[in-house]
């Protein structure tokens, strides 16, 4: 149920959908900086991760899920699954992240299991609306969606350009419960430093390359030092085989040389220091289809 207003908010809010329909580039606006990297490849996101929005009368804890899907063949993927439904079972309120103009078999999966698990109020967010040509056949879809499911509300808005996200902002927070707020008033994300320099290598490196290798390597932060001067990173980028390595590394080594580059200026963007970047690349045989490796490098 709808808040009233006055009372200070907090609560969970669980960002849920599909693969590569959108979600982490939705949380990164509205927390108003980057929490969770972006590619075009689906299953970016491999992690829970919170991206915290901090408002005069409430706090806004967005949780960027990995996308749904089916076809769980590693136990990477397996993970990534069960962190999106115990996302689900935790939040006080979902957003179910779809695109405006297109829906797939996977967007129909990622509902039936909102449908079995969902225990709040779900609000369809259709998502990539500067897409709809013309921008009246988006009421069309709205009536689609509305019939689909009994969601508490229904918020059309651009991720990527901003649109109609102060909307989706009000709505959330009527439907927060009062609670004081969750973490401190500063506070952007849960994740560490290391971790986001780890995310941020990946996604240059994922970015970078093409095929099937970047959703067979990971990367491991193994020395990280800061002080107001300099921040210096050592990281191990793993992959599964022998062969992805020269892949990664790319002739003369100029493809990691490109990727690492790329990491160490937004490093510095974001930390407003000097970066010194060390990559190394090294093989662990199916380490995306072993419980026990992916605990080791740090999957929940």
């Amino acid at each position: 149920m709808a808040g009233e207003a006055g009372a200070f908010r907090a609560g969970f809010v669980a960002v849920v959908g599909r693969p590569n329909v959108g979600k982490s580039t939705l949380i990164n606006a509205l927390v108003g900086t980057k929490v969770s990297i972006v590619t075009p490849r689906p299953q970016t996101t491999r992690h829970r991760i919170l991206g915290i929005r901090n408002e005069p009368d409430a706090q806004m804890v967005f949780v960027d899920t990995p996308g749904m899907h089916s076809r769980a063949r590693k136990a990477m993927n397996r993970l990534m699954n069960r962190a999106a439904d115990a996302a689900i079972a935790d939040a006080e309120l979902l957003l179910f992240v779809s695109e405006a103009n297109r829906w797939t078999a996977e967007d129909e999966r990622a509902l039936e299991r909102i449908r079995a698990a969902a225990r709040c109020p779900v609000i369809a967010v259709l998502n990539k609306i500067d897409k709809v040509h013309p921008r009246e056949a988006l009421l069309a879809t709205i009536a689609e969606r509305a019939a689909q499911f009994e969601y508490a509300e229904i918020v059309p808005v651009s991720a990527r350009r901003g649109d109609n996200l102060a909307r989706l902002v009000e709505v959330v927070r009527r439907y927060l419960p009062e609670s004081p707020p969750l973490f401190p008033a500063t506070a952007v994300s849960d994740r560490s430093e290391s971790f986001r320099a780890a995310e941020i290598i990946r996604e240059k490196l994922t970015l970078a390359l093409h095929q099937e290798v970047p959703y067979g390597l990971t990367v491991e932060i193994e020395r990280y030092e800061r002080d107001e001067n300099r921040l210096t990173i050592g990281a191990l980028i793993w992959v599964e085989r022998e062969s992805q390595k020269g892949i990664v590394v790319g002739k003369g080594g100029e493809l990691l040389k490109r990727a690492g580059r790329a990491a160490r200026l937004e490093l510095k963007a974001l930390y407003g220091i000097p970066v010194h970047l060390d990559l190394w690349v090294k093989v662990r045989e199916n380490w995306a289809d072993s419980e026990e490796q992916l605990l080791k490098l740090g999957y929940e």
